[in-house]
């Protein structure tokens, strides 16, 4: 047995939905969002509540894009960045449907696909959603510095996502296949910068798509992209050499969302992060180009520094995890 799980009965994403912020929708993903929101606090009164509020949206939203009742769903699975994901927690007991919280940090989305598609596979539920999201300012909040205080970001700095996005997936139905998950391992490179997440996270997407190609065999031109989460500008170089002199050169083919959600501008930095930037991202452009045919096969890597506040506090490294999803049209 290895990492890789394969799922014969290729479980369908046959509906999603997504919500941004003001900011990520001035980049591409603006033209492929579901709710481009024109306010970030989302009509609430704290920006946690606009956190819980956007993964509300979209799990509603997934489901009703796929015609169906929120009875209809078997399991929602779902998690995000905030302490005990209170988000996804706090969403979930609106909807009456068992729920899997998980924590995988900024990997989730990878994560609750994989999760989400063995349950299917495996004939234990019918359908699930699997859903995560982020905000800026919560984020900053709890792991950095409030908003009010006007830190300076340093150049390494990545920008939270402000946005969530959800999959329907089903035994049956017209949409992308999940054909095979890469379940990955804790790596930790000693990284101890909270605002250096790229150069933390990219030895964990190293090791998990190295691990994905020696087990399938399979050479970087079999996909048509290898998508990381949020690696951002300096993630992605470091990732690219690590995996290069493993003897693996994804260069022609990888890119990552955290570049992708904003235009990479002066202000931006490294580009995005956060739970929401991969759901984002894959849910409304990725999606969108795969069921038009522009892409036929991806290897999605989303990535998470699973570390908190204490453990930063504390002199603590960063251990961080990604997780691959095959996706198929």
């Amino acid at each position: 047995m290895g990492q890789r799980i394969v799922f014969p009965r290729a479980p369908r994403i046959i509906a999603a939905s997504t919500v941004a912020g003001t900011k990520e929708c001035e980049g591409i993903v603006g033209r492929y969002v579901e709710t481009a929101l024109s306010d970030d606090m989302f009509g609430e009164s704290t920006y946690e509540k606009a956190e819980c509020k956007m993964l509300s949206h979209v799990i509603d939203g997934a489901i009703a894009n796929a015609g169906l009742r929120r009875e209809q769903i078997d399991v929602i699975i779902s998690g995000d960045l905030l302490n005990q994901i209170i988000s996804a927690s706090f969403a979930a007991r609106d909807f009456s449907v068992p729920f899997l919280g998980v924590y995988g940090a900024c990997s989730t989305m990878a994560e609750s696909l994989a999760l989400a598609a063995a349950l299917i596979d495996g004939g234990y539920v019918r359908r699930a959603v699997a859903a995560t999201g982020s905000h800026f300012a919560s984020a900053e909040r709890q792991y950095r510095y409030p908003l009010e205080l006007g830190c300076t970001r340093p150049p390494q700095s990545q920008w939270t996502v402000t946005g969530a996005g959800a999959s329907l997936v089903a035994a049956q139905g017209d949409g992308i296949r999940i054909t095979s998950a890469t379940l990955g391992k804790v790596v930790d490179f000693g990284i101890t910068d909270v605002n250096n997440m790229g150069a933390a996270m990219a030895p964990a997407a190293a090791d998990t798509i190295l691990t994905h190609f020696r087990e399938t065999g399979e050479e970087a031109d079999a996909y048509d992209l290898i998508v990381t989460g949020d690696l951002g500008a300096l993630g992605s170089r470091i990732l690219k050499d690590l995996t290069w002199e493993k003897g693996l050169d994804i260069g022609e083919h990888h890119v990552d969302c955290g570049e992708i959600v904003y235009n990479v501008l002066e202000d931006e930095f490294q580009g995005g992060s956060g739970a929401g930037c991969s759901a984002v991202v894959l849910n409304s452009y990725l999606r969108t180009k795969m069921l038009a045919g522009e892409f036929r096969r991806i290897l999605f890597v989303a990535t998470g520094a699973l570390l908190s506040t204490v453990s930063s506090g504390q002199g603590e490294s960063i251990p961080c995890i990604a997780h691959a999803v095959t996706l198929e049209r």
